[in-house]
């Protein structure tokens, strides 16, 4: 079922790019499975982690999911899949849609939905720390909010909900990157 996931992921996401790094955006998917794969073997949630952006980001829908690898696939996916509000401007929604992202992850009692988000959360970081090693200041331009702070706003967030994975490395991860990303931020915010 993960081979058949993989596949999935592949195919609704061909000819994507990751913003920021210019890379397939396949990557992303595969880096999330990884990380969850740390976390846990169960075949529903790492189905979900290589899917978990196929609901927003992709004309792939829930039902579609639902069909193909069944109801519990499909509400794991759903966890991470942000109502991008079509038709409106994706910067003047930022806020508000990472708020119910934060209350959608604090309000699940679903493990394996934290252990997806908080794999997706590690690999974007990554990707923050990457970028910014690279373009500095500048990478954040790749981005409907373009405010490094309110990214620290929303990762730290995110930290408190996903504290019942505290024990788990990617979690500890986690808040090394949060820490290393943003740091400079808050010194600048602190002067």
């Amino acid at each position: 079922m993960i081979d058949q996931a993989i596949r999935y992921a592949a195919l609704v996401h061909k000819g994507q790019i990751r913003k920021g790094s210019g890379q397939p955006y396949i990557f992303h998917p595969l880096e999330v499975l990884h990380l969850v794969s740390l976390m846990t073997l169960d075949d529903d949630i790492l189905c979900a982690a290589v899917l978990h952006d196929a609901i927003e980001d992709t004309d792939a829908t829930y039902e579609d999911i639902r069909r193909e690898f069944g109801e519990h696939v499909a509400k794991l996916v759903s966890y991470e899949t942000e109502d991008k509000r079509v038709g409106q401007d994706k910067a003047s929604t930022w806020v508000e849609r990472k708020k119910e992202a934060i209350e959608m992850i604090r309000n699940i009692d679903e493990i394996g939905g934290k252990m997806v988000c908080l794999g997706d959360k590690v690999s974007n970081l990554r990707s923050f720390h990457l970028g910014l090693l690279d373009e500095g200041d500048a990478f954040w331009d790749h981005f409907n909010q373009k405010d490094p702070k309110m990214h620290d706003w929303y990762y730290s967030e995110l930290k408190d909900a996903l504290a019942e994975l505290k024990d788990q490395a990617v979690y500890k991860e986690y808040v090394f990157l949060i820490d290393t990303v943003f740091s400079a931020y808050r010194e600048e915010q602190d002067k």
